[in-house]
């Protein structure tokens, strides 16, 4: 009798944990879909609002040891004419990869739309410079493909809470994107100062961005 109990004990343990096994397991699967769904599916990188909210609370934990960087891809329409819409996909997941890479577990790097990056990373102040350098140096190794080496080119804008005087992602994004700008094709990082808050802009973003035209 005592078997006999505890085998029925055994199999109502086993009736139980078998429904339950199976609902962990599609909340796993339904989990990795969802942050699948958050990431952008050629570069793995966050997508841009998966991003923000990430970047957000990176920034809240750390407001005065934070690194924003905003990156675009220079000549991007003619490496796709010259070498094929293939070259310019492998040349944007090598941006991507190399932003997240370099962003590292602190940080965070998302793909804004099109051929525009952006990467947010804990540095302390002292370490933001060579930090950058680095990052510099990263985006303009050639990018290998088809047997080939395609060469990367991006312009790169830097914005710290320090030097910009505040710690609003958004306001970090627009002066960011505004020195960005002011070094396009240049090969070089600008850091970004008070000035570059003050550049105009439509919702948020630099005016004659892509999609930043008013109507009359």
């Amino acid at each position: 009798m005592a078997t006999l109990a505890l085998s029925r004990k055994t199999l109502h343990i086993t009736a139980m944990a078998v429904p339950l096994a199976g609902w962990t397991l599609h909340t796993t699967v339904l989990r990795r879909r969802l942050v699948q769904a958050q990431r952008d599916p050629l570069t793995s990188t966050w997508r841009r609002e998966e991003f923000t909210d990430r970047a957000q609370r990176v920034l809240k934990r750390h407001p005065d040891g934070v690194v924003l960087v905003l990156a675009d891809a220079d000549h991007f329409k003619q490496l796709n004419d010259r070498h094929g819409h293939a070259a310019g996909d492998t040349a944007l997941a090598a941006i991507g990869s190399r932003l997240t890479e370099w962003a590292g577990r602190h940080g965070v790097a998302g793909r804004l739309g099109g051929d525009e990056f952006a990467a947010l990373t804990r540095i302390e102040p002292r370490h933001q410079g060579l930090r950058l350098e680095h990052l510099a140096r990263l985006m303009t190794r050639p990018v290998p493909h088809s047997d080939d080496l395609l060469p990367l080119a991006v312009s790169l804008g830097a914005a710290t809470p320090a030097g910009i005087g505040s710690t609003n992602l958004p306001t970090l994004m627009r002066a960011a994107d505004a020195a960005m700008y002011e070094g396009k094709h240049q090969g070089v990082i600008v850091h970004a100062r008070p000035r570059h808050v003050r550049a105009r802009s439509v919702n948020g973003r630099r005016e004659g961005r892509p999609g930043t035209t008013t109507a009359a």
